[in-house]
C-alpha cells in the first residue's frame, strides 16, 4: 500500500510532507515530539523541588494538544524542554526523530528556528518592524528570503488570518488579537513541524481568544500542524483534540477532546482536600475520590 492510498483513509487531515513520506506499513504517523523519563529539578538537599518526575510523553503529530495542571505542576518545564528551551536533569527529549537532549546551544537556535514555532503570551513582536516584518523574520533569522512556494504559503495564512489590511502597521498600531494573529502567522510561517503556544490568549478579551483558539484549530485540523498549548484555562483547553493534565510534576490524566465544563469539573475535582476537617474540605475529598481514571 503506497502514502496515497493511506492518506485517502484520512479525509479529514491534510496530509504534510513530513506524514505523507512514512514507511509502507506504519500503522502511526511518528510523533512531533517526545520526551521519556524526563526529570527536572532545582536547588538541592532539602530545598530541592521536583518540576518533573519520569514523564513520558509524546505530541502526536498533526494535532492540537492542550497541556494544563496548577501553578508548579510542571507544564511550562515540560514545554520548555520539549522545545530545547531548558535542559532536563535527566531523561530525554525528541523532535520528530531528532534527540536535542545534549546538543549544544548553537545547534538548538538552528533547529528551533527551523523546526519550531512559538506563540507567547506577551507576543514578543519586534517593534520597530511592521506586521508583514514579524511575519517574515524567521526566514531573516536563518539568513534567506522565503521561497515563491513559501511566500505563497505565507500571503495565504496572511489572508485568512484576516491581516492583509494591517500589514504596514507597527504592534504599537495593532490590537491586542492583531498583535497575536501577527505572533500566529510567524509561528506557522516556515511550516515548522511543531508550534509551541505559552499561554497564548493569556493577555486578550473573550473575542480575541475564541479567535485566536479557533485559528490553532484549524492550523491544526485543516493544516495539519502539530500544536502544544500550554494553558490554566478549560475554555482555551476545550479546543484542543487531546488534553493532557500535570499534576505534582507527572502526567495524571490523557483524555481526548473534553469540554470545559468536563475539564473544570476534573481540575476541580482533582485539587488536593484542605487538612482541616471543614464541610468544604469533606466535600473537595469526596469529589477527588470521583476523579475519572
Amino acid at each position: 500500500m503506497d502514502a496515497g492510498a493511506t492518506a485517502d483513509r484520512c479525509p479529514r487531515r491534510r496530509v504534510i510532507p513530513s506524514v505523507a513520506g512514512m514507511l509502507i506499513g506504519q500503522s502511526a504517523p511518528r510523533p512531533a515530539a517526545r520526551v521519556q523519563q524526563l526529570t527536572k529539578t532545582y536547588g538541592s538537599g532539602e530545598g530541592m523541588v521536583h518540576a518533573l518526575a519520569g514523564v513520558s510523553v509524546s505530541i502526536r503529530r498533526g494535532e492540537f494538544t492542550a497541556i494544563m495542571g496548577p501553578s508548579g505542576s510542571g507544564k511550562s518545564t515540560l514545554m520548555h524542554i520539549m522545545a530545547g528551551l531548558d535542559a532536563p536533569s535527566s531523561g530525554q527529549a525528541w523532535i520528530g526523530d531528532t534527540k536535542i537532549t545534549g546538543r549544544s546551544d548553537t545547534e538548538l537556535t538552528v533547529l528551533r528556528r527551523r523546526r519550531i514555532g512559538f506563540v507567547f503570551q506577551a507576543f514578543n513582536l519586534v517593534p520597530t518592524l511592521d506586521a508583514l516584518g514579524n511575519i517574515l523574520l524567521p526566514f531573516d533569522l536563518d539568513g534567506r528570503r522565503p521561497t515563491d512556494a513559501e511566500r505563497t504559503r505565507v500571503d495565504r495564512l496572511i489572508s485568512a488570518l484576516g491581516l492583509s489590511g494591517r500589514l504596514r502597521h507597527r504592534p504599537h498600531q495593532l490590537s491586542g488579537g492583531q498583535q497575536q494573529r501577527v505572533a500566529i502567522a510567524r509561528a506557522l510561517a516556515t511550516a515548522p513541524d511543531l508550534v509551541f503556544a505559552d499561554e497564548p490568549t493569556g493577555n486578550l478579551d473573550s473575542r480575541s481568544s475564541r479567535q485566536v483558539l479557533g485559528l490553532l484549530a484549524v492550523a491544526s485540523r485543516e493544516g495539519g500542524q502539530s500544536i502544544a498549548m500550554v494553558t490554566h484555562d478549560p475554555i482555551a483547553a476545550a479546543y484542543a483534540d487531546r488534553v493532557l493534565f500535570l499534576g505534582d510534576g507527572r502526567i495524571v490524566a490523557d483524555k481526548p477532546r473534553q469540554t470545559a465544563e468536563q475539564i473544570a469539573a476534573f481540575l476541580l475535582a482533582a485539587e488536593p482536600a484542605p487538612e482541616t476537617g471543614s464541610a468544604t474540605g469533606a466535600t473537595t475529598t469526596a469529589a477527588t475520590q470521583q476523579v475519572p481514571a
